[in-house]
Parts: structure tokens; C-alpha cells; sequence
């Protein structure tokens, strides 16, 4: 049985840069500003009833971030169930349309970085549900207490004429299923020992905006010959419990999220299960470190992605004094990802110019949403003590590890002097700084590819394309007063005039001198 529709109009935003007060609030969260409309209430009803409501509203051009719809929800509801539209007028070239995002709180409340998320979905679905013992993809099951929830909509841009909307809201009522105890992936696979392992750690399924099912990415990464991946969805951690039967001895599954601000995203990379962290914040907010440092309290590493993507809110602005690593490579390469390189080689020439200065690891993923991306193209290719998160992720923060645009590609890079030292990707090689060093690089599966040696001054040597076979070894020598750090370069045949062809594989450095 279910009760008419009722309908509610919010009284905000109608027309250009006027706003209503009506029955609103505007808010800070501790983060970029909020706004919070009036409630939606909704009458007790007997088991099996459904009980629903239609809000509509419109808003203006400048609207903030975040926008929440609150929902008083009574004892005895099961289930709630969220549908929503809006409109998408045409827009003169050169604007940007309408686009609103949407996920849901629970009656613990909206706080930044408070216990209250139940989900988000962006823009990738038009509906969700949320009960004890289920929910829809990217939003977290469990019970429905009473109390004030909130819907939360992220207007991401909107159109001139402004953002028209609706949103139905079903409250099924009823006893509860129990809710199942999560159980997570095992921190742990069949290693090798010491040994190079392949993952991926950018990825997005169903429980976010992709398309792959986790076992379809679970499958396609065992075919791309990867050892581990990390799962990175969209502001959400709700595909956590949903790996462990995924999971094997030959695949290691680490957990993570993508925290997609306005101002830049971020791979949460090997957080504890259930880790949740929160995006609503620009870099102005001065907010970023302390989520940062709650990535790292839960044992993760902070990766900053695609830093000079050029889509809207994908351009890192948040710097890069509190990550990891950088994602440098990242999908099928691009010009944004030649810049990245180039913007990560450059903060490799300060840390060496700053005596003392750390330096900042190098990685590629995929970023895999949907065919025809590649899972595991490309992968970072990581040395670790074994196949566990703790070793994986001590390798990357080490930036012992190199990226290959496939598993079809190995190599393997050294520096050494005359007196038999000797050091591999990420490490020091301690000699005086005109003692002759000997870098050389071996390489397998890059057949007609180039060899590029790079330094603080630039490119300092190219070899002869690769045979067709792909492998070849290739030497250089040099001294640490020449070049305080040398990495490598794999690159297909150029395809533009004096650019440069696009990476087949690239290496974080090796140091020369004391």
C-alpha cells in the first residue's frame, strides 16, 4: 500500500544571484560553505506501507558546493529510497551545463569528517536505496534509525538559467533483516619473497561511476598479470566488504577511495577496511592535511591523481607537502600526462637543489572505468620484501619501483662505480663526485622503442630504437658532479615532429654522490 505523492516547493534560488532565505540555512561545515533547506517530514505507517515525498527546487548560478535536503525519518522505517531529476537546458558554447551530484547522511549528521556518510553516488545513478541488510552500489548498508537525515546534493555546475530539480523520497516501513557482518580481503597473498609486483591502484566500479562489476575487475587484472590493485572508488568506501571473495593467493587487494574535491583528487592507496574519507572542501578551506593525516593514521599512502587533468575539479591545488607519491601516468597517455612528468621532474631537481629535501615517489594506473580502458594499463611495478599491503606500500613510499604500460614490458635499471657499488631504482648510489658511474638499463618487451636517460640537467642520452624483439641493453656513463640523478625512459617510435613518442615505460631515480 503506498500514500499519494505529497509535494513540497523549497522557496531558494529562482532567478540570477537572487536567493530566497525562505526556509533555509546557509551553514559553514568546518569547509567550504552549505546550504540546508527545510525538512521533509514524513507520518508513522503500518509494516509493508510506504510512505513517499516529491521536493522540488531550483538553483542559482554560485550555489554552494554542498546542498542538503534534511528528511525526518520515524521509527519503524526499513528502507529508504531515493529517486532524483533535474533539468539540462541548452547553454550558450563555451558554458557549462547542469550537473548535480547526490549521496546520502544518516541522522548522525553532515559533520566534516563525521560518522554520519551512507554514500555517494555523483552523477552515475538516478537512484539508490539504503536498508540494514542491502543498498544500491556506492552507498553502505546498515540499520535505519530515526532521526534527521540528509540527502546531499553537489551541484558541480550549473547551467545560466539555473539548476531545476526533483527528488522522490520512499520510506518503506517495516522490521528489519539483519545486517551482515563485513568481511574484508585478506592483507596478504602468495608472494615471492623479495620480488617486483605488478598492481594497479586506480580503479572504479558499479560502486562508484564505472562500469566493471569487482569481479570483472578482478578478472581482468589477473589477466593483465597484476599481483595487487587498490580499490578507489568515488568518495565512497562502500565496496570494501564486497572484495573478499575476490581476492587470492595470487591477487592481493588492497582498500582504498578516490576523495574527488573540487580542487583535485587524491587515491587514498591500502587504507584499514571501512576507512571513510571525506572530499567536501576546496584548497582555500585549509582543510586537505588533516584528511592527509587520516589517510595515513589508517595506514594508507596519499597519492595525488592525474595532477594536470584538465577536466573541471581534476587539476591538483592542493600542493604536495603531505603525499606519498604522485600519480604521474595515469590511462592511455595524454599530453596531461607529459606535463605531469615533466612538472614531477622538476620537483626531483629541488629536492636535490635543497640539501635534505625528500623527494616525491613516482606512480601510473590505470583509472579504469568502463571498456575499452585497460585494467593494469599502466601499472607500477613495485620491488617489496613480499605480497602484503605493509611491503607494498613500503616499496612505493621507498619509489623503488618503475611504470610499464604493460606486464608484456620488464626492466630492470642500475647505477654502479668503480669499487663495485651498486644501487637499483630509488636508491642512493654513494660514491665521490667524480668517480665514473656506469647506469644501465635492460629492457624486455618494447620492441622498436627508444631509451632515454634523464637527469637534473634533462636528457643527457638517447640510444638506438630496440630492436624488434623489444629487448636490448643499453649503457651510459657518467659522475654524480654531471648528474645528481639519472632515470630512465622507454618511448615508442615519435610521433610528432620533435615531441617525444609516448611512454612505454618510465623509472623513479637512482641518486649519485654522498
Amino acid at each position: 500500500m503506498c500514500e499519494d505523492d505529497h509535494e513540497q516547493e523549497h522557496g531558494h534560488g529562482h532567478g540570477h544571484g537572487r536567493t530566497g532565505v525562505g526556509r533555509r540555512a546557509v551553514f559553514a561545515t568546518g569547509a567550504a560553505a552549505a546550504l540546508t533547506l527545510g525538512s521533509v517530514s514524513f507520518a508513522a505507517a503500518a509494516p509493508r506501507e510506504q510512505r513517499r515525498r516529491t521536493v522540488r527546487g531550483t538553483l542559482p548560478p554560485g550555489s554552494p558546493d554542498f546542498v542538503y535536503v534534511p528528511v525526518d525519518v520515524p521509527r519503524g522505517v526499513r528502507e529508504i529510497h531515493v529517486a532524483y531529476t533535474y533539468d539540462r537546458p541548452a547553454v550558450p558554447a563555451g558554458t557549462q551545463g547542469n550537473a548535480l551530484d547526490i549521496g546520502l547522511f544518516d541522522e548522525r549528521g553532515t559533520e566534516l569528517g563525521g560518522r554520519g556518510f551512507r554514500g555517494w553516488s555523483g552523477g552515475a545513478r538516478t537512484e539508490f536505496f539504503v536498508r540494514a541488510d542491502a543498498a544500491t552500489p556506492g552507498y553502505v548498508a546498515g540499520p535505519v534509525r530515526a532521526g534527521t537525515w540528509h540527502i546531499a546534493l553537489g551541484p558541480y555546475t550549473v547551467a545560466p538559467q539555473g539548476l531545476a530539480y526533483e527528488i522522490t523520497i520512499t520510506l518503506t516501513y517495516g522490521e528489519e533483516e539483519p545486517a551482515p557482518r563485513p568481511v574484508y580481503p585478506p592483507e596478504r597473498a602468495r608472494g615471492r619473497g623479495r620480488a617486483w609486483y605488478r598492481g594497479d591502484c586506480h580503479l572504479h566500479s558499479e560502486y562508484s561511476d564505472g562500469r566493471y562489476t569487482l569481479a570483472e575487475i578482478a578478472e581482468q587484472a589477473r589477466a593483465a598479470g597484476l599481483d595487487f590493485i587498490n580499490s578507489s572508488e568515488h568518495n565512497t568506501h562502500s565496496a570494501h566488504p564486497h572484495w573478499a571473495g575476490l581476492a587470492g593467493d595470487d591477487l592481493l587487494i588492497l582498500l582504498g577511495e578516490e576523495v574527488t574535491t573540487r580542487n583535485g583528487h587524491v587515491v587514498a592507496l591500502g587504507t584499514d577496511p571501512g576507512t571513510f574519507v571525506d572530499w567536501r572542501y576546496r584548497a582555500r578551506d585549509n582543510r586537505f592535511g588533516r584528511f592527509a593525516r587520516q589517510i595515513r593514521g589508517a595506514g594508507g599512502l596519499v597519492v595525488p591523481a592525474h595532477p594536470h587533468a584538465t577536466c573541471i575539479g581534476c587539476n591538483w591545488k592542493f600542493g604536495f607537502g603531505e603525499a606519498d607519491a604522485v600519480e604521474v601516468w595515469n590511462g592511455a597517455y595524454t599530453p596531461d600526462d607529459e606535463v605531469a612528468l615533466a612538472d614531477w621532474d622538476g620537483m626531483l631537481v629541488a629536492a636535490v637543489r635543497d640539501a635534505g629535501r625528500s623527494w616525491l615517489p613516482a606512480m601510473g594506473s590505470s583509472d579504469s572505468h568502463r571498456s575499452p580502458d585497460v585494467i593494469g594499463r599502466p601499472q607500477t611495478v613495485v620491488l617489496a620484501d613480499d605480497l602484503t599491503r605493509e611491503a607494498i606500500q613500503e616499496g612505493i613510499r621507498a619509489g623503488r619501483s618503475y611504470v610499464a604500460e604493460s606486464s608484456k614490458l620488464s626492466l630492470s635499471f642500475t647505477a654502479s662505480g668503480g669499487r663495485g657499488e651498486h644501487a637499483g631504482i630509488g636508491e642512493r648510489l654513494r660514491v665521490d663526485r667524480d668517480t665514473p658511474v656506469t647506469v644501465r638499463l635492460e629492457v624486455t618487451g618494447a620492441p622498436r622503442c627508444t631509451v632515454r636517460f634523464v637527469t637534473d640537467q634533462g636528457v643527457l642520452f638517447t640510444g638506438d630504437p630496440l630492436p624488434v624483439s623489444g629487448a636490448g641493453t643499453v649503457e651510459w656513463r657518467t659522475t654524480a658532479s654531471y648528474a645528481a640523478y639519472v632515470r630512465a625512459e622507454v618511448r615508442h617510435d615519435t610521433a610528432a615532429g620533435p615531441l617525444p613518442g609516448a611512454l612505454a615505460a618510465f623509472t623513479n631515480p637512482v641518486f649519485l654522490g654522498r
